[in-house]
């Protein structure tokens, strides 16, 4: 019997009964993002088998993506990035299986269980009348988190149509940051990031919307009268890429950035997209 195989025996009995009856989804994840424990609710929301969802077995045509179609990071990122922070974490979750779809919202929640680290998903449906405000700010550095940067896009979308104005979204990859993780530890690669962070916010514009979009990307909204947003993004290149010191070692952050301007008639989902296809063509400074 492998470890985990007696991780589950042990809190099988106590899990049963504390879930049971519940009308909400609920999960249980170490820090690898791998399922310990879960409920008949939650297979149902995730349109899986409750064995699939222990297993990590997947249906062919079966996909998990965020509201705007766009891939989910990876469990392991998610569950890593709330141990770390020790904060709650909400997302929208559009579930794909072959010609279905459904909508779910996902509360990521450290916990401690048996003395151990661990992530506690509650699952509900978008229809269901819960509050998110506490998941709307990434618990590492502040800044409005994914689900708020698509609010945030949109809207610049929808007046930059009704005033006749452009809306530029800026991505930023932090390159290597996996790398810099294994040599220096998760604590100097979330300094990084948290001073990343203060640095674009800091300096643009108050109008600009600083975004954390991923685990190593970061997100600018901004609207303006005329031209493109390659002044924008240049002026956030050079804030972010200034050289830093982490811990005893001096670092200048090696950075991918694209923009796409619109006049508000594209769709967040294109605007995403076009973004991440030209952030994947380009070569880091």
């Amino acid at each position: 019997m492998s470890v985990l195989d007696v991780a589950a025996a042990q809190l099988a009995p106590m899990w049963d009964e504390l879930v049971s009856g519940l009308n909400v989804g609920v999960l249980l994840t170490d820090e690898r993002g791998q399922v310990l424990a879960t409920n008949d609710v939650a297979a149902e929301l995730m349109q899986l088998d409750r064995a699939d969802l222990l297993t990590g077995t997947r249906p062919h045509d079966w996909q998990v993506r965020d509201d705007t179609g766009s891939p989910m990071p990876d469990w392991a990122d998610l569950a890593g990035q709330v141990l770390r922070a020790g904060c709650p974490l909400s997302i929208p979750l559009v579930i794909i299986n072959g010609r279905t779809e459904s909508r779910i919202w996902a509360d990521y929640h450290a916990v401690t269980v048996q003395g151990r680290r661990r992530v506690l998903v509650l699952l509900q449906s978008v229809e269901t009348d819960v509050s998110h405000s506490s998941g709307l700010l990434d618990p590492l550095t502040g800044l409005p988190g994914r689900v708020l940067l698509l609010d945030r896009l949109e809207q610049s979308l929808v007046r930059s149509r009704m005033r006749g104005t452009l809306s530029t979204l800026v991505l930023i990859d932090v390159q290597q940051l996996a790398e810099f993780n294994a040599t220096h530890g998760f604590e100097r690669g979330d300094e990084m990031l948290s001073m990343l962070a203060g640095r674009l916010r800091e300096g643009l514009s108050d109008e600009h919307t600083v975004a954390r979009y991923g685990g190593d990307e970061f997100a600018v909204v901004a609207e303006h009268p005329s031209g493109t947003g390659e002044r924008i993004a240049a002026h956030a290149r050079e804030v972010a890429g200034w050289p830093m010191r982490v811990g005893r070692k001096r670092v200048r952050p090696g950075l991918r950035v694209s923009w796409v301007t619109t006049d508000g008639l594209a769709s967040v989902h294109s605007v995403l997209a076009r973004a991440e296809q030209q952030l994947a063509s380009r070569v880091g400074s």
